[in-house]
């Protein structure tokens, strides 16, 4: 019999800040309750775009000093 390895949920580094955005597009509700899959195209795209300029923002702003 083949032994199956245990799973370890992996911990997202920028899910503070993905929870953030969410919370802010008023859609943290919608994704505690029924998770990440329930949003449409629409909705992830936003959160992920936004996500990605305050990365950026951000890098931009540690380079600079």
């Amino acid at each position: 019999m083949k032994s199956s390895k245990p799973r370890v949920k992996r911990i997202d580094p920028l899910e503070p800040l993905k929870m953030e955005i969410a919370a802010e597009l008023g859609l943290l509700e919608q994704v505690q309750t029924k998770g990440w899959h329930s949003l449409n195209a629409k909705d992830a795209g936003k959160i992920g775009g936004l996500m990605t300029q305050r990365r950026r923002r951000e890098n931009l702003k540690d380079q600079n000093e």
